[in-house]
């Protein structure tokens, strides 16, 4: 898709993962210093909805506080009891913050043997978990967020899990949407990343001075492996952008792979969501597991 078209549709992805024009920001500290409990008000389950939900048997989980340049940024965290230099997976949300279903995913990581670890990317901005509306979302805390400062976050989160019972050596990123594009971001930034695994985030969009670059543009920089999951009725990013990274990350030697399940649209994997697929989630979640196994991590 180019530019254009891209900014063009902007409105109707929305409710993915676009990301606003930059507004200037006034950095006077974080505003969230707490994650509190439960989904974000902008997709709370319906009555069909049944979110897993895995329970802390064997783990040692909850809210941490990660020294960043600026001060201090809650994030939770969860790893195995008597796990002792686990391997570690930074878990990056959705627009949504880190609610619940993120919650989830980390211990569902833990119970396999990882420290992960999700930080309230959004802490300095607003709290989206408590905003019922997704362009305000956008609006008010996504468009201020920039992926400089992401990267920095991302990074103390690593030396915090070093010091607290990861290794770091057997390190690997895992984002959901707005996390999938920043998934892809940090295996180009960061070279001592393992591996990553990318859920459905956008590869192109519109450029300003907080998102300077997409996927589409650092594939022949992207330095671990990663596996992108995509779905084939996915509104907010189409098909042919999936093609062109693959045709970019082949031209480059990139070990990265992208996967795209057909019938399924965006966000299969949030169980939470009427998106939900079960199929294509649980494939996906195997898929994962498999793919930070054979890259060490």
């Amino acid at each position: 898709m180019s530019r254009a078209k891209a900014a063009k549709n902007t409105d109707r992805q929305a409710e993915f993962d676009s990301l606003m024009p930059a507004s200037r920001v006034d950095r006077r500290g974080f505003i969230v210093t707490a994650l509190g409990a439960g989904f974000a008000l902008a997709v709370q389950p319906t009555a069909a909805q049944s979110p897993i939900k895995t329970d802390t048997e064997g783990l040692t989980a909850g809210e941490v506080a990660v020294p960043v340049s600026d001060g201090v940024m809650v994030a939770y965290r969860a790893m195995p009891v008597a796990a002792g230099n686990a391997p570690v997976i930074l878990v990056v949300s959705e627009i949504f913050g880190v609610h619940e279903h993120i919650a989830d995913v980390c211990r569902r990581l833990a119970k396999e043997g990882y420290l992960a670890i999700a930080p309230e990317l959004f802490a300095r901005y607003g709290d989206p978990r408590k905003i019922a509306s997704v362009p305000d979302i956008l609006a008010t805390i996504i468009a201020k967020t920039p992926d400089a400062g992401v990267m920095a976050d991302l990074d103390a989160c690593v030396t915090w899990a070093g010091k607290n019972g990861g290794d770091v050596a057997r390190l690997a990123i895992t984002g959901f949407c707005w996390g999938g594009r920043i998934t892809w971001l940090y295996a180009a930034h960061n070279p001592a990343l393992k591996a990553g695994v990318a859920w459905y985030g956008r590869l192109d969009g519109e450029i300003n001075d907080r998102t300077p670059k997409y996927p589409l543009d650092l594939a022949a920089q992207v330095k671990a492996p990663v596996l992108g999951l995509y779905g084939g009725e996915d509104q907010g990013i189409p098909l042919e952008d999936v093609d062109a990274m693959r045709a970019a990350l082949k031209k480059a030697g990139s070990k990265s792979q992208i996967h795209v399940y057909a019938d399924a649209p965006h966000a299969f994997h949030a169980d939470y969501r009427p998106s939900y697929r079960k199929d294509a989630a649980e494939d996906g979640w195997k898929r994962l597991l498999v793919w930070l196994r054979q890259h060490g991590v």
